[in-house]
């Protein structure tokens, strides 16, 4: 890698990595904003929304309402918390921004964008070379998102993921098939269909594991082989 390159890849992971940052203390400052939402807004109707929009919905029309039981510190404290939430999506959005900017100039991005705009920059800019891994579950195994092997009684027996390698790249796999696991019950494509027939078997976490590695796999296949993104020919060459 020359410098020129390995100085855009540092840039590269410090906003993915900073965009990460953010993304976890806004559920920080929501699920703190959700504790306590549970009293005063209990009589506000809003339909069946996700608790991100019924914090948005609910807690202004809260804050506003002066004949309501909430004490005035409390307001305030819950004012303050709404606004850091409101100013942490506004950053995100501009990482967001950046790194959809990041991933239109990069070719190897672009191949990968299937799995997430964030997720696909980062990799595109982690891996190099992929030709240094020998396989595609050579270098899911260097995320360590590969079970440890245990031996006992003559059988080799599967344990927890080993979590070796790059945490950030690992999360980010994994939280991208954490997502793609609550809508993959509304798809009809073949690999949904092995998803849920995973997901009916195993834990959900389980699930998701299994789906990052894949998808890391996918991604090896893809940059080693210079492919584009097909269904079937793709996760065959990944498995």
């Amino acid at each position: 890698m020359t410098i020129g390159r390995q100085a855009s890849a540092a840039g590269i992971e410090i906003v993915v990595r900073v965009a990460m940052v953010e993304g976890q203390r806004a559920i920080d400052v929501l699920n703190q904003l959700l504790v306590q939402l549970v009293l005063p807004g209990d009589h506000i109707h809003v339909g069946r929304v996700s608790p991100r929009q019924r914090v948005v919905i609910v807690l202004p029309q809260i804050l506003k309402d002066a004949e309501n039981a909430l004490p005035a510190l409390a307001r305030e404290v819950l004012a303050a918390l709404l606004e850091q939430l409101r100013e942490l999506d506004q950053r995100i959005r501009q990482y967001d921004c950046k790194i959809r900017e990041l991933a239109q100039h990069s070719v190897l991005s672009q191949r990968l964008m299937k799995i997430g705009s964030m997720t696909a920059t980062a990799l595109a800019a982690s891996m190099d070379d992929p030709r240094v891994f020998k396989s595609a579950r050579n270098y899911a195994a260097s995320l360590g998102l590969t079970p440890q092997q245990h031996s006992s009684g003559g059988e080799t027996c599967l344990g927890q993921i080993t979590k070796l390698g790059d945490r950030y790249l690992r999360t980010l796999l994994v939280h991208g098939a954490r997502a793609y696991l609550r809508i993959v019950d509304n798809k009809t494509d073949a690999k949904s269909a092995w998803v849920r027939r995973f997901k009916e078997r195993r834990h959900v976490n389980v699930a998701a594991v299994a789906r990052a590695a894949k998808h890391a796999r996918i991604a090896w296949a893809m940059l080693a082989k210079g492919t584009e993104y097909r269904l079937a020919g793709v996760e065959e060459t990944a498995a």
